[in-house]
């Protein structure tokens, strides 16, 4: 992998921590979770802007958010007792083959 790669994938898995870490905020009335969601979003973003050095913007914020979205609602079911409906998880794995496939064809140096 290499690492402007590496860095999308650290941020999008800051992405899935502060997406989480809104849950916890109770609305941002909770300090020491604010401060770690806030600074999960710092995290996500410094990222996400050094592998936009490399990665296409298009690709980047697809992959990205996909991460974000995949962690977010496996970490929903996991923590918060969402829906494993069947129809559910396989929109889930539609967005995982997306990131794939975004992974595979849309590969670092074509900024």
């Amino acid at each position: 992998m290499s690492l402007p790669w590496l860095y999308l994938l650290l941020a999008g898995l800051a992405e899935i921590a502060w997406a989480v870490g809104l849950k916890y905020t109770d609305g941002f009335s909770r300090p020491l979770p604010t401060l770690v969601t806030i600074a999960g979003m710092v995290v996500s973003f410094y990222f996400l802007a050094l592998a936009m050095r490399e990665i296409p913007l298009g690709t980047a914020y697809a992959v990205w958010t996909g991460i974000g979205a995949v962690g977010t609602v496996i970490l929903g079911m996991v923590l918060f007792g969402e829906s494993r409906d069947l129809a559910r998880l396989a929109c889930i794995a539609l967005i995982l083959a997306g990131v794939v496939g975004l992974k595979w064809l849309g590969g670092a140096g074509q900024a």
